[in-house]
């Protein structure tokens, strides 16, 4: 919408300043194969399908240059390096984002301006200098790998963070001691569209995880029956703990965190990118305590935001689209709420969760 004026003032200086001088395009070729498949009788020419091969050498020499021809003709656009130049001034500018504070500690992204992605800071107190932990603009040379995630544990000590390769979904976990700016030799993989979800004691956080691909399907294929599991610090992902998973519910997905006071676990269940979600929930401090249903319909989405004993407090759409607060008691799910008093302050500090919904995990989330 903003390079409407600038459009129509092209059009009347000459209109072609946003086209090639040479619009002769030479396409490069692509391999008809005889594939043929029958449905119901019907026969079905598919000749193109070597190209659902995204990883083959054939594929790959047509893509570079299916690649080079468009790069070639929108080289030779006249206007092309005025509107760089212009969008350049516009987004040059520092800016500040995301301040949180855990574990007494500060943290916030500044950008210089022209930076792909914000960097991480942290500083011990609000008046005092700000120290780089994490700059994501360093993680490769061709800025193909980004900040996917990233939470940091309840006592500000420790950094959980996800970076995800070439634009993929999946999602690399590591671990980030804060005092001396090193990452722990944890590392987790095939995680996807997850946060990490500290434990209370600070020892581990909960995530969600897939079954590992086969290599030939890793950027391709569908992922069902994700799994919910506890990582404990220092142990190798094979050893990590199966929460919860539901092989009757290929579509579910899983967000666990605990309680402040680590009696409960919270565990959030979406399907899809509809901002709708389940609660359940399990008793930490009672052996044997299974985890149990708390809100059972996909009716609105259900943030939890703290708890004062075993009643919990939650922003939520269900039957009110602006939002309401809803307190569910786990000793009394479905309840009449008791009468209305102030709710606890929302649990402090953001993570961000890559893939729809986007998540935080302490902050009110507007319905």
């Amino acid at each position: 919408m903003r390079l409407l004026p600038i459009a129509v003032a092209a059009v009347v200086l000459g209109g072609n300043w946003l086209e090639a001088a040479e619009n002769k395009m030479t396409y490069p070729d692509a391999r008809r194969s005889e594939q043929v498949d029958s449905y119901h009788g019907v026969r079905v020419e598919d000749p193109y399908r070597w190209l659902e091969d995204a990883d083959s050498t054939e594929s790959k020499a047509w893509v570079a240059a299916e690649n080079a021809l468009t790069s070639e003709y929108l080289r030779q656009i006249p206007g092309r390096q005025r509107i760089l130049n212009r969008l350049t001034e516009l987004w040059n500018f520092e800016r500040y984002s995301n301040y949180f504070k855990a574990g007494g500690r500060y943290f916030y992204s500044r950008n210089d301006g022209l930076q792909n992605q914000s960097v991480l800071y942290s500083v011990p107190s609000i008046h005092g200098d700000g120290k780089i932990l994490l700059d994501p603009n360093t993680l490769s040379k061709d800025g193909t790998v980004a900040l996917s995630g990233l939470n940091v544990s309840d006592d500000g000590k420790l950094l959980a963070y996800s970076i995800s390769r070439s634009g993929s979904d999946w999602q690399e976990w590591r671990v980030r001691d804060i005092g001396t700016g090193k990452d722990l030799p944890d590392l987790l993989r095939w995680s996807k569209f997850s946060r990490a979800g500290w434990s209370n004691d600070n020892h581990g956080f909960y995530y969600q995880r897939f079954a590992e691909p086969r290599s030939d399907q890793e950027l391709t294929g569908a992922n069902y029956y994700a799994k919910l599991y506890y990582h404990r610090l220092g142990e190798p992902q094979s050893s990590d703990k199966l929460i919860y998973e539901r092989p009757d519910q290929k579509d579910w997905q899983f967000d666990g965190g605990t309680t402040e006071d680590g009696r409960y676990l919270i565990v959030e269940i979406s399907k899809g990118a509809e901002d709708k979600n389940l609660v359940f929930y399990q008793d930490l401090k009672t052996p044997g305590s299974k985890i149990t249903e708390l809100v059972g319909t996909f009716d609105g989405a259900y943030v939890f935001l703290g708890n004062e004993g075993s009643r919990f407090y939650f922003r939520s759409t269900g039957g009110t689209p602006r939002g309401r607060g809803p307190r569910p008691s786990p000793a009394r799910a479905g309840a009449p709420p008791p009468p209305d008093r102030p709710a606890p302050p929302p649990r402090r500090g953001p993570s961000t969760r890559a893939g729809p919904p986007y998540r935080a995990r302490r902050a009110v989330r507007d319905g």
